[in-house]
């Protein structure tokens, strides 16, 4: 087996190739080009646009990625996804054709604009067949014909959808090379790229064969697509989530052995703005670019941020995404909320990822050996913030919640280097006496006394002097350090900065920020400086009397897909309804869920029936299984144990002394697919 697929790889590069139109007797052909070489950029209206984008506001999108430096950095296809096509997709005579009403004169002038701004045009459609009431457009039975057009209007690159094609149960292996081949021998001899986009998944989407699947493409993509998703969409229009771009991640890191240059495992779209902090989005362009991913905007770009735009187009991260080696990266260690990833570069050295996917800000390590470099001295290049620095085989980083950082490994020789000294951020290990609990994002209130702490630690070749760290908090806050500074850090040593931060009676609820600045001087290269923060969270009120406490303001709360929703089921389409019974308060929620409140301590008592809405059975007999937990400050006061649509469970907690209660939904590990849980009847008395 091991055999054949290493003869497969050693293929993929000579099948990956678009054959060149006829030449005239007594020419040679061109060489063969290999599509892509290195991961395509660019743009998609999915996520930004929806279905309705019109020929004004594509335009407008190609004009704002040159103008906003995008297309300069190498976003440049304009890709049109589903919804281009008119509401009866053909013609009579069986052609595909644009909607009249927004393409009045066709895509061909779109296309000609979009080349006239030094950018390529990519559009979509399905390997299945046209379905009315089940998908918008399929090429099943017209493969050749469609190709042809495609490649006729002009466009470079094609995304083939399989919403059609499971809807008709057809076999992705079985159609997919057949519309690769006619890509391939589309009239115009024009080379097109080739997405292969199933990104049918079980349980997500249902219970489907595995051959059906999405995470089965790369058993035949390569030697036809330039790329292929790896599993379902990383989100919803207008919503990406954090930890579906986690999941998206680890489904496509299965097969990192297949990815190589022209033919690349697709973990979906890039979501700035669209669901995530900036800090997420900063981590999800950070895994994209080690796991050698198509990098495909799918935000509208012409409303994001200058750090969105910062971020995409940062040259560090997107020289090692663009690394002509086009390796993927592999995790180093194990799997857990903490990782390591590495890839190897073109030149030997070797991109590496710290990564943190907990609640609170961790310092990450990791070691040259374990990465396959040798020696005793190497550069450590933070492809984030351009710092240069010096190893003598440690790697550290301090790493936000949700948060990545990225560097860029070598060999290093001659003279010592500046130091590669880790500043780690604040992070709040005690409130009122009390430990946080381990992995869970700290909240403050009004008058609580924190214990901070700030660890530095150095893994240079040279000694830290008169290391020294300051910690700033919002006005009216309170800072006292409770250390004394060492004289020196030597290499390999570590120091911890602790603080008591007192909250003023009237602290405003919110976000808060804390700032460490870290000092220390190295002979040669003078006082230096780090400055590392951390957000923090000033909880609301706490309730008070017999309350209902859906109606009461949460600190933060998450739901599978959509958000929370108060009194009604999840979507906000019905009243809360569980075996026929309709209750009037409450929360709706997806799998999985985390709702946090904030209860000082001043509660006694919580009461709720929990369980799975009715609406589930409105969508299929597959899915609506989940799990419930109460949680007070770590600790579990109720767990319901896996739940059918034909169960429910009541539950009477005691919640004397709790400051902080989160209420858990699981998917009872089965994806979430059609979880929609209800904690029903919500009432505490405070």
């Amino acid at each position: 087996m091991k055999r054949h697929l290493t003869a497969l790889i050693a293929l993929m590069a000579g099948l990956l190739v678009v054959p060149a139109p006829a030449h005239a007797a007594g020419t040679q052909p061109a060489a063969q080009q290999v599509l892509s070489p290195t991961p395509y950029q660019g743009w998609n209206t999915y996520f930004g646009l929806g279905g309705n984008f019109s020929e004004q506001s594509v335009r407008e999108v190609a004009d704002a990625l040159v103008a906003r430096g995008l297309a300069k950095a190498g976003y440049d296809i304009v890709w049109l996804d589903g919804g281009w096509q008119d509401p009866e997709p053909r013609t009579a005579a069986g052609d595909l054709q644009a909607d009249r009403s927004r393409f009045p004169d066709g895509l061909r002038p779109l296309v000609d604009f979009i080349h006239s701004r030094g950018l390529k045009a990519g559009i979509y459609t399905d390997a299945g067949p046209y379905l009315p009431g089940k998908c918008g457009l399929g090429s099943y039975g017209n493969y050749q014909r469609d190709a042809d057009q495609i490649a006729a209007w002009g466009f470079d690159a094609v995304k083939v959808d399989f919403l059609c094609g499971i809807a008709a149960n057809l076999d992705p292996k079985t159609v997919y090379p057949e519309f690769a081949q006619a890509l391939r021998n589309n009239a115009s001899g024009r080379p097109i790229i080739f997405n292969l986009c199933n990104p049918v998944t079980s349980p997500d989407w249902g219970n489907y064969p595995a051959e059906q699947q999405s995470t089965y493409s790369w058993s035949y993509a390569p030697a036809i697509a330039q790329s292929w998703r790896t599993y379902t969409d990383v989100g919803f229009v207008g919503d990406i989530k954090f930890k579906d771009v986690l999941r998206n991640y680890d489904a496509n890191a299965r097969h990192p052995e297949v990815a190589g240059p022209g033919h690349f495992n697709d973990p979906d779209y890039l979501g700035p703005e669209l669901g995530m902090s900036d800090e997420e989005f900063r981590t999800q362009m950070t895994l994209w670019a080690v796991a050698a991913a198509p990098l495909v905007i799918g935000s509208d770009v012409r409303k994001l941020s200058q750090t969105s735009v910062d971020i995409l187009t940062d040259s560090d991260v997107l020289a090692i995404n663009q690394d002509r080696a086009g390796v993927q990266a592999v995790r180093v260690g194990s799997a857990g909320t903490t990782e390591t990833w590495v890839k190897r570069l073109a030149d030997g050295s070797r991109a590496v990822v710290l990564l943190n996917r907990g609640d609170t800000p961790k310092i990450l390590t990791t070691e040259a050996s374990s990465l396959g470099l040798s020696g005793s001295r190497f550069t450590v290049n933070n492809a984030w913030t351009n710092e240069v620095t010096e190893s003598a085989g440690t790697i550290s980083a301090a790493v936000a919640a949700h948060g990545a950082a990225l560097f860029r490994i070598e060999s290093n020789h001659g003279l010592p280097g500046v130091p590669h000294v880790t500043a780690g951020l604040p992070q709040v290990t005690q409130v009122g006496g009390e430990a946080t609990p381990e992995g869970t994002a700290p909240v403050l209130a009004s008058g609580d006394v924190a214990r901070v702490e700030a660890a530095v630690r150095n893994d240079g070749l040279l000694p830290v002097l008169a290391p020294q760290v300051t910690l700033a908090a919002p006005a009216g806050w309170s800072v006292r350090s409770l250390d004394g500074a060492p004289v020196l850090l030597a290499p390999g040593k570590a120091a911890t900065f602790a603080f008591a931060v007192t909250l003023p009676a009237a602290a405003a609820p919110g976000a808060a920020t804390l700032i460490a600045t870290t000092s220390y001087d190295v002979i040669g290269k003078g006082r230096l400086r780090q400055e590392t923060s951390t957000g923090v969270v000033v909880a609301p009120a706490p309730p008070d009397g017999d309350v209902v406490l859906s109606h009461h303001q949460w600190i933060s709360a998450t739901s599978g897909w959509m958000s929370p929703t108060v009194d009604l089921s999840v979507g906000g389409w019905s009243p809360i309804s569980m075996l026929g019974q309709v209750y009037p308060t409450g929360l709706g929620v997806a799998s999985p869920s985390t709702v946090r409140y904030y209860l000082g301590g001043d509660c006694s008592r919580l009461t709720a029936t929990v369980g799975i809405d009715d609406a589930v059975r409105n969508v299929g007999p597959e899915g609506g299984t989940s799990t419930f937990q109460v949680i007070g400050d770590g600790r579990v006061l109720f767990d319901s144990g896996l739940l059918t649509r034909d169960d429910i469970r009541q539950f009477d907690v005691d919640l004397t002394g709790v400051r902080v209660l989160d209420l858990l939904v699981g998917d009872a590990g089965d994806g979430g697919y059609n979880d929609r849980a209800n904690w029903a009847g919500l009432n505490a008395t405070c």
